[in-house]
């Protein structure tokens, strides 16, 4: 092996970095970012390793939605602008991924188109540093993979969503439809008679895609996906998107430090745990404010204690008309199907989750806000799942 005689000196870059992201003091951060101002030449490097890091997280089990939301909540908006340029910058570079992968990229334009003019060459070196120092210090995830496609040879259409064809697209458009109109209107029966009829289709279309599991030769097995669970409050939201889950045949898991649930389960499941508990969400919010508004017109002030009750108690009852259902909507028929596809669910989370403990909900302690978040939980009507057609 052969060496040279002549010293290299380090690059600005790499001596920005040995001074700023390994030592968590603001002076250090201040003296990394006058290196990197000084000298112009460097930016080329200095973002060719801000996307290696990114390529690291994706190798550590991260995604594009999983590092925004981290990101976001330590640091703020506008290094989130840095990332998205980073994240899509690396994109080209970086292996075919799923469906759910490319959603989350286009998800990032949205950021990008709304990024603000880039500051003085000092405060963008520290953003960038403070970046970089976040994503080295990001532990390691979880691996998930976008649910395979289906063994019976369905596959994803332009027009298509999640695993199913067109047709189960059309069909999860149509609930989007339904439920953005609910979440929309001011006028609280015709919400419900709108959640109603989403989740009547909801339930007709995880039938469907079951059954046409069933008579596939090779049915999917089950994948998963990562859903935000932010403050405040979000021990009842993460109570809430477990009661979703459960009833349609999903499991969760909630990660309290990065804020998400990881939600195993089939494909077009998981679909609709999505949309369901961004709807409820969204309408819990609403109910909530409108409840506290009342309080207030009363003379009674409404605190922090009583949106937390409001939301747990929203969440419970949720879960409890959700669990009651799921017990009256599955035939003789369907039985079999859902036992098999329950077992692969299950077994699927085992070995993403082989040690998971269980978390009580705390600071549930204003009887009125129990009172009127079980209420809202209430109006929040929800039909059985529809019987199988007879042949």
């Amino acid at each position: 092996m052969s060496s040279s005689d002549t010293p290299t000196n380090p690059s600005t870059v790499e001596r920005a970095f040995r001074t700023a992201l390994y030592d968590s003091a603001d002076a250090s951060l201040d003296t990394g970012a006058s290196l990197l101002a000084a000298d112009p030449a460097a930016d080329a490097e200095l973002a060719r390793r801000g996307e290696e890091f990114v390529a690291a997280l994706w190798g550590r089990g991260w995604q594009p939605a999983d590092v925004v939301r981290v990101v976001r909540r330590e640091l703020g908006d506008a290094p989130v602008c840095l990332l998205a340029e980073l994240i899509r910058a690396q994109a080209p570079r970086d292996r075919v991924r799923g469906r759910r992968w490319r959603d989350q990229l286009a998800q990032l334009d949205e950021v990008l188109a709304e990024a603000p003019p880039r500051p003085d060459r000092f405060s963008h070196a520290t953003a960038v540093l403070e970046l970089y120092r976040l994503l080295l210090r990001l532990p390691a995830l979880e691996p998930l993979q976008d649910a395979p496609s289906h063994g019976s040879g369905r596959t994803n259409t332009a027009g298509g969503s999640g695993g199913s064809g067109g047709s189960g697209g059309r069909m999860l458009a149509r609930i989007r439809a339904l439920l953005a109109k609910a979440e929309a209107t001011g006028f609280p029966e015709e919400a419900e008679a709108l959640s109603a009829k989403a989740q009547e289709l909801m339930a007709k279309h995880s039938v469907d895609e079951a059954l046409l599991d069933a008579a596939a030769p090779a049915p999917d097995a089950p994948g998963a996906c990562r859903i935000g669970v932010e403050p405040p409050y979000e021990q009842a939201k993460a109570v809430l998107l477990d009661a979703v889950a459960s009833a349609n045949h999903c499991r969760a898991v909630w990660n309290e430090p990065f804020c998400f649930s990881t939600v195993v389960g089939f494909e077009a499941d998981l679909e609709v745990v999505e949309l369901l508990y961004t709807s409820l969400l969204v309408q819990a919010q609403s109910a909530m404010t409108r409840a506290e508004a009342a309080q207030r017109a009363g003379g009674r002030k409404r605190t922090k204690t009583f949106r937390q009750s409001f939301l747990a108690a929203y969440a419970h009852r949720v879960g409890t008309r959700l669990a009651e259902a799921a017990g009256s909507q599955v035939t003789d028929d369907l039985l079999p199907v859902l036992a098999s596809r329950e077992v692969a669910v299950t077994a699927a989370a085992d070995r993403l989750f082989p040690d998971t403990v269980s978390t009580r909900l705390r600071g549930v302690s204003d009887e009125v806000g129990w009172t009127e978040g079980a209420r809202a939980a209430d109006r929040a009507q929800m039909r059985s799942r529809p019987r199988l057609p007879s042949d």
